[in-house]
Parts: C-alpha cells; sequence; structure tokens
C-alpha cells in the first residue's frame, strides 16, 4: 500500500489532531485533579502507575509486531495469513496479559507499600488502584492487537477517533467521579474508563469495516515463532526504555515522599504531553518504512534523513518553546508552589526530550526492517545510563537532580544511534547528513531555547501570569527556535533538500502554494 507525501502528512495531521485533543484535556483536567486528590495521592497514582509501566513491555512489544507482520500482508492474497497472525496475537494478549493483569492486581499493593514505604490516608486504596490499574491494561493490550490492523493499512483517520472519544470519556468521569471519591484509585479507574472505551469502539469499527480478516484467539506455531522472532527483542528495547522513562519516579518514590513524585509527575506531563505529541506525528513512518524492503540503501538513507529532519526541527521548536516559559507555565497552570519546585526539572526534561527526539525515526526505521536488536541495544543503553545516574545523583543532590538522568540518558541514546547507523550504511557522505539532518537542529533547539530562558530569568510574578501571555511567549519561543533551525539548515551542503521539503509540507496545509 504506496502513500504520497501528501496521504503520510495526511496520516500525521489525523495523529496530531488526536494527541492535540488528548492534551489539551488532560492539560485542563490536571489543575482539577491535584486540587481535589491533594498532591500526595496523585504521587500515590504517579507511583501506581509507573509500577504497571513494566507490563507494556509485552502489550507495545505485541502491537508493533502485529502491526509489522500486518503491513506486510494486505493483498487479498494473503488474508488467510494474515487471519492466523490476528488470531495468535488476539490469542497472546489474552492469554498472557490475564494473568498479568490478575497478578499486578493481587501483588502491586503489597509490593509498593513495601519498595515505597506507603502509608497515611493517600495510600488507603492501593489495592483497589493497582486492581483497575491493571484492568486498564489488560484493556490496552487486546486494543493493541485490533489497532494494529488499522495502523497496517495507516488508516489513522480511525485510530485518531477511538483515541480522541476514549480522552473525552476519561476527562468527563473524573469531573464527575473524582469530587465524590478524591482518592488514587478514581484517578486510575477514570482511566481505565477510558481505555475500556477505545476498546470497545476499536472492536466494533473492525467488525463493521474489516471484518474479513479478523478471526476468534487462536495459537498459530508459524505466526507465533513470527510475533516472537521480533517481538523478543521488542520486549527488551520496551525494557530500557522503561527504565528510562521511569527510573526517576521509582527511586523518588523510594527515597521521598509521594508528594516529591507528584511535583515530578508534574513537569514530566507537561514534557511527555510535547514529546509524545511529535512521535505520534512521526508514528506514520513505521509502516511507511515498512514497505521499502526492496529499496537501496541510498534511498533509505535519503528518505530516513530527510524524515528525521523535518521531525527534529519540529521537536526542537515545540519541546525548545517550553525552556523560556516553565515558570510561567507552571505558576499559571498548577500554582506558586509546584513552579517554584517544579520548573527546573521541566527546563531539564524538555532538553532531554530534544536530546531523546534524535532516535525516534532511527527507530521506526529499524524496527520496519526487523532489527528490534539494534532497537533493543539503544534502549537498554539509555535506561543503564539513566538509572545509574539517577541512583548517584538523587541521594546527595535531592530530588531537583531528577530530569538530568534522564537528559545523560538520552545523551547516550543519541551517540549509540548514531554508531550503529554509520555501521548500516557505509555511506562516504552518511556523517555530514548525520549533522546536517540531526545534530543541528536538535542543537539549535536547545541552546536558542537556553538563551531566552536566560534574557526572561529576571522576571518574577507576584501573581499568576495570564494565560494569553503564558501562550504568547511559548509561540514566541518555538517560533523563533523554528526560524532558527531553518536558518541553520541553509548554511549546509544539504540546504537545497531541507528548503524543498518544508515547500512540499507547506503546500500541503497551507491554503496557497510556497513560492
Amino acid at each position: 500500500m504506496k502513500k504520497g507525501p501528501s496521504q503520510l502528512l495526511g496520516n500525521s495531521a489525523w495523529n496530531a489532531t488526536a494527541f492535540a485533543v488528548a492534551v489539551l484535556l488532560n492539560l485542563a483536567i490536571l489543575p482539577f485533579v491535584i486540587f481535589r486528590l491533594g498532591l500526595a495521592a496523585f504521587g500515590v497514582a504517579g507511583l501506581v502507575t509507573a509500577c504497571v509501566a513494566p507490563a507494556l513491555m509485552f502489550s507495545n512489544a505485541l502491537g508493533l509486531s502485529t502491526a509489522r507482520e500486518f503491513a506486510q500482508r494486505l493483498g487479498p492474497t494473503d488474508r488467510d495469513e494474515a487471519r492466523r497472525f490476528f488470531a495468535t496475537a488476539l490469542g497472546l494478549a489474552i492469554v498472557l496479559g490475564s494473568p498479568i493483569a490478575a497478578l499486578l492486581g493481587l501483588t502491586g499493593a503489597p509490593l509498593a507499600r513495601l519498595g515505597f514505604h506507603l502509608g497515611g490516608p493517600a495510600a488507603d486504596d492501593l489495592g483497589l488502584a493497582f486492581g483497575l490499574a491493571g484492568a486498564g491494561w489488560l484493556c490496552q493490550c487486546v486494543l493493541a492487537v485490533f489497532l494494529s490492523l488499522f495502523t497496517a493499512r495507516q488508516d489513522y483517520r480511525r485510530i485518531a477517533s477511538i483515541s480522541i472519544t476514549g480522552t473525552v470519556v476519561t476527562t468527563m468521569s473524573m469531573l464527575l467521579l473524582i469530587p465524590y471519591a478524591p482518592r488514587a484509585s478514581t484517578f486510575l479507574g477514570c482511566q481505565a474508563l477510558g481505555f475500556a472505551t477505545n476498546l470497545l469502539m476499536a472492536i466494533g469499527w473492525s467488525r463493521r469495516a474489516i471484518s474479513d480478516w479478523l478471526a476468534p484467539p487462536a495459537l498459530d506455531r508459524s505466526a507465533l515463532h513470527a510475533l516472537f522472532k521480533l517481538g523478543g527483542w521488542q520486549v527488551a528495547a520496551q525494557g530500557g526504555a522503561l527504565f528510562a522513562g521511569q527510573a526517576d519516579r521509582y527511586l523518588l518514590g523510594a527515597l521521598l515522599q509521594p508528594q516529591f513524585v507528584g511535583f515530578y509527575s508534574v513537569a514530566q506531563r507537561l514534557e511527555e504531553a510535547v514529546y509524545i505529541g511529535v512521535l505520534k506525528i512521526g508514528e506514520i513512518l513505521f509502516p511507511f518504512f515498512s514497505t521499502l524492503q526492496k529499496e537501496g540503501d541510498d534511498r533509505k538513507v535519503d528518505l530516513l534523513l530527510r524524515s528525521s529532519w523535518i521531525l527534529n526541527v519540529l521537536a526542537a521548536s515545540a519541546l525548545g518553546g517550553l525552556i523560556p516559559v516553565a515558570g510561567a507555565l507552571l505558576h499559571r497552570w498548577t500554582g506558586a508552589e509546584v513552579a517554584a519546585e517544579a520548573q527546573l526539572v521541566l527546563v531539564v526534561l524538555s532538553m532531554s526530550g530534544i536530546f531523546g527526539s534524535s532516535a525516534n525515526v532511527f527507530a521506526f526505521y529499524l524496527l520496519s526492517q526487523g532489527r528490534s536488536s539494534s532497537n533493543a541495544v539503544i534502549s537498554l543503553v539509555t535506561g543503564i545510563f539513566t538509572l545509574a545516574t539517577s541512583a548517584i545523583a538523587l541521594p546527595y543532590l535531592g530530588w531537583q537532580a531528577a530530569g538530568w538522568s534522564s537528559c545523560v540518558g538520552m545523551v547516550a541514546q543519541m551517540v549509540t544511534t548514531v554508531l550503529l547507523l554509520r555501521r548500516s550504511f557505509r555511506l562516504s557522505t552518511m556523517w555530514s547528513r548525520m549533522v546536517h539532518f540531526v545534530l543541528i537542529p536538535l542543537g539549535t533547539g536547545v541552546a536558542v531555547g537556553l538563551a531566552l530562558r536566560s534574557q526572561l530569568s529576571p522576571v518574577s510574578f507576584d501573581h499568576a501570569p495570564s494565560w494569553w501571555y503564558v501562550v504568547s511567549l511559548y509561540g514566541v519561543s518555538a517560533t523563533a527556535i523554528f526560524v532558527a533551525a531553518v536558518a541553520m539548515s541553509q548554511l549546509g551542503p544539504y540546504r537545497a533538500v531541507c528548503w524543498r521539503d518544508l515547500r512540499v509540507i507547506i503546500t500541503c496545509f497551507l491554503p496557497f502554494k510556497a513560492a
């Protein structure tokens, strides 16, 4: 199934729209949640989410492996084989997912109390919280199999519609239920309700639109072998990403009180909202790269690095724009106390996100080519550096050292990715292309973001700044970084390629043609 540039950009637009709705609703509801729950209960919910996160290694790997196999079997003659893969993936999700969810519900609470020293009113409903979080994860696990059918067909309109509906259900249930039961379990239960809604929609849409490709759960030996061949390494890759993303939260929970996990979760949620938004826009490249198996290295490298430049400029602009506005945004959003405690962490996490964006496109490419072992190496190196830095820094520097470990891990990820790509493509111009398309836009984002922050750092607020001020400052900062990144791209040997791709995007999304 070939996709032209306009179709790929249209898929990105659907992904971006769904994620924008999710971000806006989540950011809008979070101050209400913190006010009703309190930072301690919100921190407990964050720790429960972190404890459930290891299960995502299985569900994410299963979804990605299944999507890749479907993407190579879209023709009518491949339908029977695709049905066997669907039946096997669905069987794995149910047979292995159910005991994992039960294990989380039964053993999560006592282990969390032991490891994180949880007690007091904020942790009274820990058993129910883990039960609901485990049920929500099981819905995600089965959902991943159904969504892989739409991902393989690059049907991001339906995927976006499912995501938006689930987010709306989660947000509305929080508004209705949390005031009556202000506990961590209520927050997690509302999230589980949103995941259940997503699953029901995906099942209904699949039965209506592509019922011929569905099959009841079963275990086919050849399909099982193919899924495990790719998924085994992908589980290792997901494990490294898990440690990289959750290491600070685990150590904060073990060493400090839950409210500090709450402070960290607020900053991390803002940074993740922007980072994952960029990642979602680039997610459409996974099935696209899966169709390039027979292309030559020159063609693959060209598409890979050009895609990387576009997403790197976007990531540098979106994440770099948070650096100057961190204090004002947190003050307006959650109050002076959280802003004072968390703004430096948000700055460091934003820098970490910029560095981490270097590997996103390459991860999609490696996965689409069946090279999950390379993704596993990248993720494990990232996780090791992140965890080691957290273990060293947090006991001595306090909770605000959290985030630096993520930054160190992402730098290690960037170096590892560059080395693996140089080994994969032995082209004479590979290094110069990597510098131009990857390192320069990301470095520009960090440098300009920090420069703007240094000019604005003397500004203090006796009262919360207005949303107009915060949004305008972010928009100006992100625009300045974007302009600087594009300007830097015009100084190198590949300026014509960058300018042409930028014009294609402008032509697709604006009502006039780029001159």
